[in-house]
């Protein structure tokens, strides 16, 4: 009796993902990703090496703006030419090298190169200002810095010199900063400046020497070990550095990547998870080839990148789709039916995942595409529980969405207080979006916790009313808050980016939710904008947007100037 009760428990529980779900499997929200594929124990440079021996003479990556073309034996060649250079120039297995750059292929041989030689890559946004790249190198402890001295507006060079002052008088490896204490390497892609090194300074250190030391020392990186960090966007303060290991990455990858690809197109940021593990190591574990159409994005470039490398997957934030279908020559290149590019997919995560814990599948309808985020992914456990208990919600109900596995981080590195508010004992990451998940385990993302509206006591989702308002015809894009109300709490407002050109009023779009959403649910103001305050990776800042909304309106007080 007890096995056989056992045995109902489970079936009620795990999920076979190998291919799309087709059994009303579970019983509650949670789900167990069970699979025919095992995980690996590899690390990131192992991965590596194991591609190139298996396809050495095919594309490994393409930097389409830079004419860069690079085989998987090439990349393989370079990536240990750094490696051993970084070593020989002092940098030790567990140190930390930041990598501050726009998509370029020496950000890709860094991350390999750092990979194999146990250094600790930390990515910084290379959008990022004096104050914003000193928080991020002196939390994480960096004693090294790879950048360019200058990206369009940017002049990292003289950020550098800002946060070390009298760099120029030191010799090159023996940086000293108050501000950046264990800085000690400034490593400049573009230029020569005095108390900087320069790249191929970095290649030429790299003799026999260091690549013997290189060669023996994969002997003591452990597949466990810490190998990236990865800083969180910070909407909501200072961004916290989630600390992920070759275990982590390598196996999402793996999963991640074992739906079809061949060519990607890749333009989203390497420094944020999902182009540095979702394409550079996509690529390293599956042997696809990753095209970069340019350093910055560019739409344009997009597009011609999918046609001119004949591109089979193009990877995008909702915000780049909406710019390259607007882009004036979309229609004319019809890539997305004459290339091949005929499935859009999404993918669920978060950067303390790894990022990937949901996926979509090419076979899915309609239903599942428009609404959901796909289901769990192979080994990977998530369960959706009520915010207040704790406990385990039945199907189709709202609550939080929580991650347990191989994928979750190590920990927010240096904030032990952060990590143990975000996993819990148990080892549950806490993911903080509103969710739903069905009895096939896909997964319904109804908002953020932070973003929920109370009004008058009801719990207003702005996803779904977002949603809704998606498809009116004149409106391009759509942001629903809360603001401020002294008689219900809460008030639901729409900040709409109607399409170009067209003309409309708050009341046409109040007749068309009638009838289609509750009336609760209908907002009660609608602004017109042009933009969203964004963060530094791209995601709208709600908060933000919030504060300017309850201004428009009247609802709340211009702070007083700092003095």
């Amino acid at each position: 009796m007890v096995s056989e009760n056992i045995s109902l428990l489970f079936s009620c529980s795990g999920i076979h993902v190998d291919s799309p779900p087709i059994i009303p499997t579970l019983t509650t929200s949670y789900a167990h990703g069970t699979s025919t594929s095992s995980l690996r124990n590899t690390t990131v440079g192992d991965s590596l090496l194991q591609t190139v021996e298996r396809w050495p003479d095919r594309e490994a990556v393409i930097f389409v703006g830079d004419g860069v073309r690079k085989t998987f034996a090439q990349l393989q060649q370079d990536v240990d030419q750094v490696a051993a250079g970084l070593l020989a120039l002092g940098l030790q297995k567990g140190d930390r090298l930041g990598m501050w750059a726009p998509n370029i292929y020496e950000w890709v041989l860094v991350q390999f190169a750092t990979a194999r030689a146990g250094i600790i890559m930390v990515t910084v946004n290379p959008a990022y200002q004096v104050q914003e790249v000193e928080h991020i190198l002196r939390a994480s402890g960096c004693k090294a810095v790879v950048c360019r001295a200058q990206f369009k507006t940017q002049n990292y060079s003289d950020m550098l010199r800002e946060l070390c002052p009298g760099i120029e008088l030191s010799s090159p490896g023996d940086t000293r900063s108050v501000r950046l204490p264990d800085l000690r390497s400034v490593i400049l892609l573009d230029s020569r400046q005095q108390g900087m090194f320069h790249f191929e300074d970095v290649m030429q250190a790299g003799s026999s020497t260091f690549m013997q030391l290189l060669q023996d020392l994969q002997k003591k990186i452990s597949f466990d070990d810490p190998i990236n960090i990865q800083f969180t966007s910070g909407t909501t303060g200072l961004p916290k550095g989630a600390t992920l290991s070759h275990h982590n990455i390598v196996n999402n990858a793996y999963f991640v990547g074992k739906r079809p690809l061949n060519r990607i197109c890749v333009p989203v940021p390497l420094y944020h998870c999902f182009g540095c593990v979702g394409g550079a190591l996509c690529m390293a574990v599956h042997g696809v080839t990753a095209v970069f159409p340019s350093a910055g994005y560019d739409g344009k470039a997009n597009l011609a990148a999918l046609e001119s490398e004949r591109c089979t997957f193009i990877y995008g934030t909702p915000t780049m789709y909406i710019d390259m279908i607007n882009q004036p020559d979309f229609i004319d290149i019809l890539l997305f039916i004459n290339m091949g590019v005929k499935e859009l997919n999404i993918v669920y995560g978060t950067t303390e995942n790894s990022p990937g814990t949901f996926c979509q599948s090419p076979t899915d309808n309609m239903e599942r595409k428009s609404e959901t985020v796909g289901f769990v992914l192979d080994h990977v456990e998530a369960k959706v529980v009520d915010p207040t208990t704790g406990q385990v919600v039945p199907l189709g109900t709202t609550g939080e969405l929580q991650i347990r596995g191989y994928c979750v981080m190590l920990g927010y590195w240096g904030d032990e207080a952060k990590t143990r508010e975000t996993i819990t004992e148990s080892g549950w990451y806490k993911t903080g979006d509103l969710a739903t998940m069905d009895a096939f385990s896909y997964c319904r993302i109804v908002g953020r916790i932070k973003d929920m509206i109370i009004r008058g006591g009801e719990n207003i989702y702005p996803t779904e009313i977002e949603q809704l308002l998606q498809t009116h015809p004149k409106i391009k894009e759509v942001q629903v808050v809360g603001v401020q109300d002294t008689r219900l709490g809460e008030e639901v407002c729409a900040c709409i980016r109607l399409v170009d050109g067209e003309q409309c009023t708050a009341e046409e779009i109040k007749a068309f939710c009638k009838g289609q959403i509750s009336h609760f649910k209908i907002p009660r103001y609608f602004l017109f904008v042009t933009s969203y305050p964004m963060t530094g990776t791209g995601k709208i800042q709600k908060v933000k947007l919030r504060e300017e909304a309850e201004l428009r309106l009247g609802l709340r007080q211009p702070r007083e100037p700092e003095l």
